[in-house]
């Protein structure tokens, strides 16, 4: 799976649990919400202040690693 900043956080979550913790780590403590698992990547970032092509390239970095 491809993830881009118009990828959902369901979609995300979905396809690897363990992107949670990049997220929580990058400030996003609501990846239970709900609520939240209808918003891009992208929607989240900005709802929480945070840069979201940084917040995608931690998801990138974390398969990269997952990957070696």
């Amino acid at each position: 799976m491809e993830i881009t900043k118009q990828t959902t956080m369901g979609e995300m979550l979905d396809y690897d649990r363990g992107i949670a913790y990049v997220l929580m780590q990058s400030g996003m403590h609501c990846v239970g919400c709900p609520a939240s698992q209808a918003e891009s990547l992208e929607e989240a970032a900005f709802v929480h202040g945070i840069d979201p092509d940084a917040l995608l390239a931690a998801v990138n970095e974390y398969f990269a690693v997952k990957e070696a």
